[in-house]
């Protein structure tokens, strides 16, 4: 049934899609305790409780978004986006350098890859969704003409490194929690959060550089500016070093338009067999 909806959804203008998820957030935001506690806990902790009110729209619209994302024809889909300083991907790809472009769940993170799909291959990490009805949207959505799925696996770490190896680019979400073994503790807007090791450690093996890139939602359903960011970060030291290294660059981007991240993410859970932080930062 939710795939029929969302097909159905796809074919309405983006602005009213827009309308829609912004009273559906406030609606979901007013009925779940749980969400509520966590959407303004994390926007505190992050400093930008001032944004929570819009934090709340914003919510609601990148869950019905995914309808025209997703189900939209490309063309389609492509017309709502601009993009801005692809120049820095273009000399890497002429270099011949493998790029592992990271993307932190900051306004329509589904809308980079396939922007980036349009010019050049792209593989990218996946997970199956947890219901299994939407296993077909969902791969469908994503393995589009030149966007590649690698599992979140050994496997498709290996896939990764091999693409990475050959020149082609990678994509990732950074500020996803690991499982365990397969991040460490890390600095995360003054809090410690389980972060993934994987980016740094394929951005070396690779030889490839890292870029950022976000997706930021334009007001009134006016589409979507796709920026790409040069990273400056030193990933020289440990693993712990390299991961806050990554987390400050997720920081700074979500700074850029803090009202679109995904505040309600649990994102300082801890997951299940991985012992705590030895102490919380600033402590």
């Amino acid at each position: 049934m939710l795939v029929v909806i969302f097909r159905i959804l796809s074919v309405f203008p983006l602005p009213m899609l827009h309308a829609l998820g912004a009273a559906m957030g406030w609606l979901v935001y007013w009925l779940s305790p749980s969400y509520k506690r966590r959407l303004r806990a994390n926007l505190a902790q992050a400093g930008y409780d001032a944004h929570w009110k819009q934090a709340v729209s914003e919510a609601g619209k990148a869950a019905i978004e995914l309808a025209f994302v997703w189900c939209a024809k490309p063309e389609r889909v492509a017309r709502h986006a601009t993009v801005e300083n692809w120049e820095l991907v273009q000399e890497k790809l002429d270099a011949g350098r493998g790029i592992v472009f990271l993307t932190p769940h900051l306004g329509c993170f589904e809308m980079t890859a396939q922007q980036i799909a349009l010019k050049t291959a792209l593989t990218v990490m996946y997970r199956p969704p947890r219901k299994d009805a939407l296993r077909p949207l969902v791969e469908g959505a994503r393995a589009r003409h030149n966007l590649h799925l690698a599992p979140a696996n050994l496997s498709g770490v290996r896939i990764l490194a091999k693409t990475l190896k050959s020149g082609q680019p990678i994509g990732l979400l950074p500020d996803q929690v690991p499982q365990e073994g397969e991040g460490v503790w890390a600095p995360f807007f003054g809090r410690n959060a389980y972060t993934m090791t994987l980016p740094a450690k394929l951005a070396q093996l690779g030889k490839a550089d890292i870029l950022l890139v976000y997706a930021e939602r334009r007001p009134g359903g006016a589409g979507y500016i796709v920026r790409f960011v040069p990273f400056d970060g030193d990933l020289s030291g440990s693993a712990t070093d390299q991961a806050a290294a990554i987390n400050r660059a997720m920081e700074q981007l979500i700074a850029r338009a803090p009202s679109q991240y995904f505040w309600s993410y649990n994102r300082y859970k801890q997951p299940d067999g991985v012992a705590g932080p030895d102490s919380e930062v600033g402590a």
